[in-house]
């Protein structure tokens, strides 16, 4: 079983910057991908950023050039440096993770952007 612990949510201005912190336990497949998604209340989720474990990345064009995604192998973390939020980045974001047809997420966390 895989578990996912995400970190580093809250409330910040327009403008500011979060890091959020996603960190991987359990039997995890060396190769995977790891990303965040995000979701609004009646909304569908939504990709924001995904990195492979051979360091591939992508990214939602709504976040290109404010976010940044970067991951630690060793350490079966992945970071999502967010700068430059705007109103509408907020949403509950989720971790997650996937490798040969498994998909594990995490519980969320909360981020909002007030203007």
């Amino acid at each position: 079983q895989v578990q996912l612990a995400e970190s580093g949510g809250g409330l910040v201005q327009a403008g500011g910057s979060l890091r959020l912190s996603c960190v991987a336990s359990g039997n995890i497949f060396r190769n995977n991908i790891m990303g965040w998604y995000r979701q609004d209340p009646g909304k569908q989720r939504e990709l924001v950023a995904a990195m492979a474990s051979g360091g591939i990345t992508n990214l939602a064009d709504s976040v290109k050039g404010r976010f940044t995604i970067s991951r630690d192998n060793a350490k079966n973390t992945v970071y999502l440096q967010m700068n430059s939020l705007k109103p509408e980045d907020t949403a509950v974001y989720y971790c997650n993770l996937a490798y040969a047809g498994h998909t594990y997420w995490g519980q969320g966390t909360q981020v909002t952007v007030s203007s």
